[in-house]
């Protein structure tokens, strides 16, 4: 099968300082002083007390597997020549939960709660670095 061009996210004004630290490869993430804990997806006001005090601060990226599953199928015809593909949700260290894409790994060595660290995946063409994860060991 022909590869397809992939969709690739398009920053917003909320989430471009994440996208530019990932284009470092960092990880930055918005903290609310009002909750004292760290806050994902990017937003405008703090869940909870709707307070105007999100901070970027960035994180190691590190975590542990939440949940994932082994996609047989692909997600769109975009992903054809990906399967099968590992898509899980990695808990950060700091707290939130990220969706991303399991690399360098084999689909039966995966346990949930085991330690992830981040892995960078630059695309050049189109200005985007992506975040995946990988088995830290």
């Amino acid at each position: 099968m022909t590869a397809m061009a992939k969709p690739m996210p398009v920053p917003t004004p909320t989430t471009q300082p994440f996208w530019d630290a990932l284009r470092e490869h960092r990880i930055r993430i918005q903290y609310s002083p009002s909750t004292g804990r760290y806050v994902f997806y990017p937003r405008i006001l703090a869940p909870g007390t709707l307070a105007d005090d999100l901070q970027w601060r960035e994180i190691s990226g590190a975590g542990s597997l939440y949940t994932f599953t082994v996609s047989h199928r692909p997600v769109s015809p975009h992903f054809a020549d990906d399967v099968p593909q590992l898509l899980a949700v990695v808990q950060w260290d700091e707290g939130p939960r990220f969706s991303t894409e399991i690399v360098e790994a084999d689909p039966g060595a995966l346990r949930v709660g085991m330690r992830v660290r981040p892995v960078f995946f630059d695309y050049p063409a189109d200005g985007v670095t992506m975040l995946r994860y990988a088995p830290a060991e």
